[in-house]
């Protein structure tokens, strides 16, 4: 048989857009869980209408949305209403991401979709959560990166508060959802109980700053952009070659004996001052510019070479153009898809980056067109017929 997915007995209800949830949705799709993607007829979500674009399809939707099969709903007609609340019946899991009290106004919040399937778990992802006062601000992936700290600690000592080239925020919520939903899926199968599982944007960046919060708390010290340095542990920074840069995470010990002994310098690695983790983070600036003297002698590769070669952690700071080609990213790990889809045609997507050896996440499917798999869900789950289907379509209510 097929692989099918580790997910594939799961059936999703998707009411998220733009991002977060749809990343979260994307994962559990990747891994077999039959996600139904419910868009605003004649509109969707705000992502297809977002670049880039290929042949008039959004790529940025194309992406997160592949696996998914796609339906329009009017949730603010009754008899879409009623339509949804007879599909959650039938379902193991509601995602949404609107501001919190929008599903409750329409009816179909937490309390009243346990009511009809009390085994249903609720996945709701905002930018501050559902409890707080905060929580009726609107949250986008620059607002958790901004109040979360994240933008304080990121950039260069006297620059400017940064945000990460990606939106690392809305990315964390997605991850952090799908956690989530996958603990209350494990817990229902002891209790028979659903439950609500409530990820704030804010929170998620707020807990992925690790050690910033610890130095804070520990010592009453609110840490600083440091640039491409760590605050935990030195030489664990990027370093200018002869014909660019690289990164070395030399992070312990054994590691800062290694690299002094390649750079030819092994008695830096017994001076006193330089002895230990905390001495070395202590005296960066005066070990940036040794190690850099002696990586501006050689190129990025021949570096490379060295350092892997005596297991000393570098790497070249790579570009998407690079990384695509890349032989062991791109081809053995296959973070790069090919995929076919019916209006964009060739498209290369990102890949899955959980790797399960027994069920292993696939691509399978492109994302839907606008509400392509109205009739099929329809029919196939709620026993529509046909002329049902068109007398809904008529009346907006698809």
């Amino acid at each position: 048989m097929a692989n099918q997915g580790a997910l594939s007995d799961l059936t999703v209800l998707d009411l998220t857009r733009v991002l977060a949830g749809p990343f979260c949705t994307m994962m559990l799709a990747d891994m077999g869980a039959n996600v139904i993607k419910i868009e605003q007829a004649g509109k969707g979500d705000d992502t297809r209408h977002m670049g880039p674009f290929k042949n008039g399809e959004s790529a940025y939707y194309m992406n997160l949305n592949r696996n998914k099969r796609g339906m329009t709903l009017n949730l603010k007609d009754p008899r879409g209403k009623e339509i949804f609340l007879e599909m959650v019946k039938k379902a193991d899991i509601v995602t949404e991401n609107f501001r919190p009290g929008t599903m409750e106004k329409l009816g179909i919040g937490y309390e009243d979709l346990k009511k009809v399937n009390p085994g249903i778990i609720y996945a709701a992802i905002s930018g501050f959560g559902h409890t707080g006062p905060y929580k009726m601000r609107p949250g986008y992936d620059i607002i958790a990166q901004a109040m979360s700290g994240l933008m304080s600690t990121t950039g260069w000592p006297g620059g400017e508060p940064t945000r990460t080239g990606t939106a690392m925020g809305d990315v964390l919520a997605g991850l952090s959802s799908a956690i989530g939903i996958l603990a209350a899926v494990n817990s229902r199968r002891t209790t028979g109980e659903g439950q609500k599982v409530d990820v704030a944007l804010v929170d998620s960046s707020v807990a992925s700053l690790e050690i910033i919060n610890m130095i804070y708390l520990v010592e009453g010290r609110v840490p600083e952009r440091i640039g491409n340095r760590y605050e935990s542990t030195y030489p664990y920074d990027s370093f200018k070659a002869a014909d660019g840069s690289l990164v070395i995470g030399a992070g312990n010990d054994k590691l800062w004996q290694n690299l002094c002994n390649v750079m030819g310098q092994p008695e830096l690695a017994e001076r006193t001052e330089y002895l230990h983790v905390k001495d070395r983070v202590h005296k960066h600036e005066e070990l940036k510019p040794i190690i850099e003297k002696w990586t501006a002698e050689y190129t990025v590769d021949e570096i490379l070479e060295m350092l892997n070669g005596a297991g000393v952690p570098c790497a070249p700071i790579m570009s998407i153009d690079k990384i695509v080609e890349d032989p062991h990213i791109a081809g053995n790990r296959e973070m790069f898809v090919k995929t076919e889809h019916p209006v964009a045609g060739d498209l290369t997507v990102t890949g899955s980056h959980i790797k399960l050896t027994g069920t292993p996440a696939s691509i399978r499917t492109p994302s839907p067109l606008l509400g392509q798999h109205n009739e099929e869900i329809l029919e196939n789950t709620l026993g529509f017929d046909k002329e049902k289907v068109a007398e809904l379509k008529k009346d907006g209510v698809l």
